[in-house]
């Protein structure tokens, strides 16, 4: 049974490039426009990124191509599009300096590899890595494959079966495989070992640090190529290597963990994004290593809260306002109470996530001793530490940001404005709808910043640009005028202000899609049941006011009912016709 891998992917599109470099067609530390040179940016440091920063996530790109990469057909157009994106995109970090998870290195890695070898992606790996290590059930995504038995997934919400899932960024993410094929693939990172010539070997399995890599208290995720642990710890103290690589996609979650010199393997992926495949994975290794006396049992305490001690004064010049590139926190010491409070804040509203108490150093989450953190100065930035405690290793999961006196103003208030996404493929995933209808806000408590998609540091009148330099997947945006209005590009996402849709009127409602593909979308202006004429490949999907998704012609039939204030989304390809029957209901 297949199972979209997500990804581990990278892990396969890394030894591809291995491959290459045992060739002598590829070196890792030479430009990458020295292979793709129609890779550019509006960052003149794109010139230092290396091959070797695209598998080890320290290239400084914003992080991910997320529109129209997941769907239920391949988008032939993504890896152009990326590229698309990319001219006019800025990096968050010098290229090398640090390493936050990025997956679009993964995608001109992709591209290298075509480009070098001569051949499509999957023709390579099926030639250079599936047929050698006999890997017969692992390839592109489960919804472009046919006459294979898939594990479909299922809205536990709903109980209606997804269309089965098909990703685009095939370096990224875009890989399917069985949990055996997993398995069987890991272990060529061992004696076994049938691919790579000894030195590709040795770096395959080599952490790959930065100057950043050991400023954090624990160690942090030891990047490898392709791999996000190149040891743990607990194995490490024991002079055994584990090599690991999570997955997840919007329907599929993945685990894999192996430890070459022992030539064991564990993989766990499952339908469904929320699997704790990673947990799991991790106790099934533990149990076998103890149980093949590789190390030893675990002592496991009785969870006892922890005590509350004093706040130290100097600690409170970390309150504050944090953001991790899609949410913003508000951090505050209460030093009455001895505890600090940490909210979400989308500039009208706080939403308390949790309280902290302090002892030692960390900070517990409601007393717990399993759900600690810490504040730290780096390089003149705050940043707010997870310790992940199940793998003894520590992550930055938000950094502080500083208000800006005398920021430039943008062309137009986006305090409170709508915007409907425009450049959505009829086929595009279920996991990017949260972004079809949404809502700009600024910061009355952080001026120079907007929130479109993520926080972003205003820098002129027209864009805004990442904030960040140590979070993964941050987007920019682009104000422009299109059509006498002011359009916007989030990245790789198209947006009109709200006011462009369509008035849904009682009837029949025709459109047609233009030329350059934008789904259209109309607004109903009171409660209607509607019934929808599409091609084949067309969709419609209704969204409540609040952005909430109400039907999906990928998933029901038949009529439904739009409230007032709704937004019908109609999507198609260049000249298709779509129309909507709507009807006062009978009362």
């Amino acid at each position: 049974t297949l199972f979209n891998m997500g990804s581990i992917s990278k892990v396969y599109v890394a030894a591809s490039i291995m491959l290459l470099v045992d060739e002598g067609k590829v070196a890792l530390d030479r430009p990458v426009t020295t292979y793709l040179p129609e890779f550019k940016m509006a960052d003149a440091r794109f010139k230092d990124i290396t091959v070797r920063m695209l598998l080890n996530h320290s290239s400084g790109l914003p992080g991910t191509e997320g529109s129209n990469s997941f769907g239920f057909h391949y988008n032939n157009k993504l890896q152009q599009e990326t590229l698309s994106t990319l001219v006019r995109a800025r990096l968050k970090h010098a290229p090398g300096a640090m390493s936050p998870y990025c997956n679009d290195g993964f995608t001109l890695a992709e591209m290298i590899v075509e480009r070098v070898s001569g051949q499509k992606y999957p023709e390579f790996l099926k030639e250079n890595i599936f047929t050698p290590l006999g890997l017969k059930n692992t390839g592109v995504s489960v919804g472009e494959i046919k006459g294979k038995l898939a594990a479909a997934y299922y809205d536990p919400k709903t109980g209606k079966m997804h269309p089965l899932e098909a990703l685009s960024v095939l370096g990224a993410g875009g890989l399917s495989t069985t949990p055996s094929e997993l398995c069987r693939f890991a272990d060529t990172f061992s004696a076994a070992n049938k691919l790579f010539k000894k030195d590709s070997l040795a770096e395959m399995k080599k952490a790959q640090p930065n100057p950043f890599s050991d400023k954090l208290r624990r160690p942090a995720f030891s990047f490898g190529l392709g791999w996000d642990l190149t040891g743990l710890p607990r194995y490490d103290a024991a002079g055994i290597q584990v090599l690991g690589k999570t997955g997840g996609t919007g329907d599929y979650s993945s685990m894999l963990f192996t430890v070459p010199d022992k030539r064991i393997s564990v993989a766990v992926i499952a339908a469904g994004p929320h699997s704790s495949a990673m947990i799991i994975a991790l106790d099934i290794l533990d149990a076998v290593l103890v149980e093949k006396k590789l190390i030893a049992p675990e002592e496991k305490p009785v969870p006892v809260p922890v005590a509350a001690r004093k706040l130290p004064q100097a600690e409170t010049a970390f309150s504050g306002y944090y953001g991790n590139g899609s949410d913003l926190f508000q951090v505050e010491f209460d030093q009455d109470k001895d505890q600090v409070v940490l909210s979400r804040f989308d500039g009208k509203e706080k939403t308390t996530l949790g309280t902290y108490v302090y002892n030692q150093g960390y900070y517990y989450r409601d007393n717990q001793k399993d759900s600690s953190a810490y504040f730290t100065a780096l390089a003149g930035q705050d940043y707010f530490v997870n310790c992940i405690d199940s793998l003894k290793i520590d992550a930055i999961s938000a950094q502080k940001i500083v208000p800006i006196a005398k920021a430039p103003r943008l062309k137009i208030d986006l305090d409170g404005k709508q915007w409907l996404r425009r450049n959505a493929y009829p086929d595009e995933g279920f996991i990017v709808q949260g972004a079809y209808l949404t809502t700009s806000h600024l910061y009355q408590e952080l001026p120079g910043y907007v929130e479109f998609m993520g926080i972003k540091k205003i820098e002129t009148p027209e864009f805004a640009g990442m904030p960040f330099d140590a979070i993964r997947d941050q987007t920019e945006l682009t104000l422009f005028d299109r059509n006498g209005a002011t359009w916007a590009w989030v990245s790789d996402m198209l947006y009109s202000p709200v006011e462009s849709a369509a008035a849904l009127k009682a009837g029949k409602n025709s459109v047609t899609i233009g030329s350059e593909g934008y789904n259209e979308w109309l607004a109903a202006k009171e409660g209607l049941v509607l019934s929808f004429t599409k091609p084949k490949n067309g969709r419609v999907i209704v969204f409540s006011a609040d952005g909430t998704t109400t039907y999906d012609s990928a998933l029901d039939t038949g009529e439904t009912y739009a409230a007032k204030g709704s937004y019908i989304e109609l999507g198609g390809y260049a000249h298709d016709v779509l129309s909507v029957e709507a009807r006062v209901p009978a009362q």
